[in-house]
């Protein structure tokens, strides 16, 4: 199992303490460290069975500044993810073939019974 992770969002730590409590150790990505490729970024939107706009934080300053309102396809929204990793939801946990935005906690809870 695998946590798209950012130590500064108190819900991404919730989740991994949540993880951790139930004796999972995922393999923690600090994705805004370390650039998610688009490949890997689309993959996981696939995985989660969304559309990529549904993983963007719209609410935040820079999408609404930058982005809100332009005629953007999906690869678009992959690579501005890619570029400002703080417009990505998250945590984000990927089990296999499956992912799931972290949130609200009960999701997080039947995702791993």
């Amino acid at each position: 199992m695998q946590i798209l992770h950012n130590q500064r969002c108190s819900t991404s730590r919730n989740v991994l303490k949540t993880l951790e409590d139930n004796g999972i150790n995922p393999e923690i990505l600090k994705y805004a460290d370390d650039k998610l490729s688009f490949n890997e970024l689309k993959d996981i939107v696939d995985l989660i069975g969304i559309k990529p706009i549904e993983l963007v934080r719209t609410k935040e300053t820079v999408w609404k500044e930058q982005f809100a309102g332009k005629d953007l396809n999906d690869d678009d929204v992959i690579q501005a993810m890619i570029d400002i990793p703080q417009l990505m939801e998250r945590p984000i946990i990927i089990d296999g073939h499956k992912a799931i935005i972290g949130r609200p906690i009960e999701k997080v809870i039947e995702f791993i019974k």
